[in-house]
């Protein structure tokens, strides 16, 4: 018999005769310890010794009656469920139980009464405070001397930080197994110990094939040694490290990961193992690639874009620099594109432009850069130039590939190319002037004929060799009356209805013809030759405005006014001495158009400015809007009526995604500020379609009409229909 039993033999008996009976009856029994002397222990010796070795034990140790009610209870039982002696003599253990275990103590009562010991039953009863305790419980019967059960003894002990600890191994079994990271452990010299099965399912090899190999048969070739040399700095520092890494799969093939690798120390604070912890990112890697890819080349063509070609530009004039070498630009234009893109549709067309950027890219050495910037122009950065005339040999052959046949879908087709050249440094501009030069050399080489190339540098008559001779060229040109004004019609693409003209300044120059804007307006743009132009434009607007409603057309005009112009100190003044000269015109037909950098060099000033128009009845619009770099406060601030959706977004929107959504953009912001927006550059039913359905109404372009002198606008405005295609568009 336990010792529990017979401290509990004793505990059933009330009477002390019959106690000090038990305990002799006891004393002989061989299972009970004796005394290390001859003579023979007391019965209240004994009863003191077994009494001490039931209060001094951790484990509760209680005693029941055969119904059920509690006749002992030890410290350590208090100390465990949280009720004291007093508060459980007599009492039913059914206390201790939660609801869910009601049953449990019928059921061990049952065992008892027939004789039968429950041994190490685990289960969970209730502390005093509410709490639940996990316990290890014994009941045993206890018997007098007949044999018959006169009562019950338990045993129960604390196991709660045993289970709570077999549930967090449990748990941290669970994820080590169920993680969709892979987890590697290695010891401290990185020798392999274990890895789970989500690192299976990534590399491809199984526990067997990788424990006890060294973590580095891992490497890829991918990234360089110095990246493992930091990451053995920063765990020897840190004890941790965290980054991007490439590894190696099973079947050779690398993949990108997000890696942490932490350190684990012993009590001491000595390493003794590494946990690697790891996620496959391959497939965010490949799409970020995508969308970089995206973001700099060309959909159409795999061209660099223009965000490309501006950083290569730039790269290569540093490069020229240091090296003392020149670069030349191309600026290239397909000639008779339009009509193939018009008549046969846009399939062909990009069939067409897919076939000659080939054709291109192959006429060019691997150090140039080839970029398709919208629609069928081009532009190319020729590195490297040892002379002229070696890179007018270069820039043959890319004319020459560009106007070799091309069959698409049965039919040859051929179109040529218009080619401006500038070579730096001997044109000793900016990154983008270099680009502006290059344009207009190629407009000079479609205005002499097209499929040829023109150099920027020749590009100016033979007695306009410097600046200083074309301003003076341009204000004897003011003098003779050689510049004239054209009108573009702006337009309700839905309605039909004729909203307006801008005037555009042209140069009929007596030698080489009608100038465009572009071809003198830079040489001006910083002299005061510019105010004059400018108030020229405002003056003869306003005249043919009178002249127009003389004839019954009131049709408000849009006039473009330079940086220099807006920001003189009587520009307000000049404007309304303009406006004096012509009371028959209301001034809110009058607008002006101020480029989006103009207007925000100095904000206050032009909102100023700006304010001051209004006052006069004078509104406003920002031209080539989206080209530059304006923010939503700079929008919410300057007083103006209407955006101009620049035309080199118009124009490729079709065919490029990032200017459709450059165009839906400005139209969005336009709505969401209360401005007009009018789109310009329309050069197809399509675009203008396209233009209605995303809510921009008001266009003006070549699918519209072209700029035309203001006696040809009464008897068009008269005469003008819009295309069935817009006019149904909603």
């Amino acid at each position: 018999m336990s010792v529990l039993a017979v401290a509990q033999d004793v505990t059933e008996v009330t009477d002390l005769r019959e106690k000090v009976r038990v305990l002799e009856s006891l004393v002989d029994r061989s299972d009970l310890p004796k005394p290390h002397t001859n003579n023979a222990m007391s019965v209240e010796a004994a009863a003191e010794y077994y009494r001490a070795i039931v209060e001094s034990s951790d484990d509760a140790i209680i005693s029941k009656t055969p119904e059920g009610l509690v006749t002992s209870w030890n410290p350590a039982a208090q100390t465990i469920f949280g009720y004291s002696c007093d508060e459980m003599l007599g009492k039913s253990l059914l206390v201790l139980l939660p609801p869910e275990k009601s049953d449990e103590e019928r059921f061990i009562l049952e065992r008892i009464q027939a004789g039968e010991t429950v041994e190490h039953f685990e289960t969970t009863r209730i502390h005093k405070d509410g709490h639940r305790v996990d316990v290890s419980v014994t009941t045993s019967p206890i018997r007098d001397r007949r044999g018959h059960v006169i009562g019950a003894s338990k045993i129960a002990r604390d196991i709660t930080a045993q289970k709570m600890a077999e549930r967090q191994l449990k748990l941290t079994a669970s994820v080590f197994t169920s993680t969709i990271e892979g987890i590697l452990i290695t010891d401290r010299k990185g020798t392999i110990v274990d890895i789970n099965d989500a690192f299976s399912r990534i590399t491809g090899y199984c526990k067997e094939e990788v424990v006890g190999q060294d973590a580095r048969m891992f490497r890829s070739s991918n990234q360089g040694p110095e990246v493992f040399r930091f990451i053995k700095m920063a765990l020897r520092e840190l004890g941790e490290w965290r980054g991007e890494v490439w590894s190696r799969r099973k079947d050779g093939k690398s993949y990108s990961v997000i890696l942490t690798i932490s350190s684990v120390r012993d009590s001491y604070g000595n390493v003794q193992n590494y946990v690697a912890l790891f996620s496959d990112i391959t497939p965010l890697k490949l799409q970020q690639e995508k969308l970089e890819h995206s973001a700099q080349f060309d959909s159409l063509t795999d061209l660099p874009n223009r965000l490309l070609l501006s950083d290569r530009l730039h790269q290569a004039m540093a490069m020229c620099q240091r090296q003392n070498q020149s670069l030349a630009v191309l600026y290239l234009d397909l000639d008779g594109f339009k009509y193939i893109n018009d008549n046969y549709g846009h399939d062909v067309g990009d069939a067409l432009l897919i076939s000659v950027s080939n054709r291109m890219r192959l006429a060019l050495r691997d150090v140039d850069t080839l970029a398709r910037i919208g629609g069928d122009e081009f532009v190319a950065v020729l590195a490297n130039i040892d002379s002229t005339h070696d890179c007018i040999q270069l820039v043959e052959r890319v004319l020459g590939a560009c106007a070799e046949p091309v069959h698409i879908q049965g039919r040859e087709l051929k179109v040529t190319a218009s080619i401006g050249v500038t070579i730096y440094p001997q044109d000793d501009a900016e990154a983008d002037q270099l680009m502006r030069h290059a344009d207009q050399a190629m407009f000079e080489a479609k205005q002499n004929g097209k499929n040829r190339i023109y150099l920027f540098d020749s590009a100016l008559d033979a007695e306009v060799k410097t600046r200083s001779l074309q301003q003076e060229r341009i204000a004897l040109a003011l003098l003779r009356q050689e510049f004239v004004l054209h009108y573009q019609p702006k337009v309700n693409m839905r309605t039909g209805a004729v909203v307006g003209a801008e005037a555009l300044i042209r140069w009929d120059h007596p030698e080489r013809g009608l100038l465009a804007p572009g071809v003198f307006l830079p040489a001006i743009e910083e002299h005061p030759l510019s105010e004059t132009v400018g108030s020229w434009v405002i003056d003869m607007a306003l005249k043919q405005m009178v002249e127009w409603k003389l004839l019954g057309l009131s049709l408000p005009v849009s006039v473009n006014i330079s940086a220099r112009q807006f920001q003189q100190q009587n520009f307000v003044n000049h404007l309304s001495e303009a406006l004096a000269n012509y009371p028959e015109i209301d001034a809110k037909s009058l607008e002006l158009e101020i480029l989006e950098t103009s207007a925000l060099e100095d904000i206050g000033s032009a909102t100023k400015i700006m304010q001051d128009c209004h006052r006069l009845g004078v509104l406003f619009a920002i031209d080539d809007f989206g080209t530059g770099y304006s923010s939503l406060t700079y929008l919410r601030r300057l007083p103006v009526e209407t955006l101009k959706i620049d035309q080199s977004f118009v124009r490729d929107m079709l065919d490029d995604s990032d200017d459709l959504a450059i165009v839906k953009g400005v139209i969005g912001l336009a709505s969401a500020f209360h401005k007009h927006v009018i789109a310009e550059g329309v050069e197809s039913v399509a675009n203008g379609k396209k233009l209605i359905e995303l809510g921009c109404y008001l266009a003006q372009g070549y699918a519209i009409a072209r700029p035309m002198s203001g006696s040809r606008i009464p008897e068009w405005s008269a005469t003008w229909e819009p295309p069935a295609q817009w006019t149904q568009a909603l």
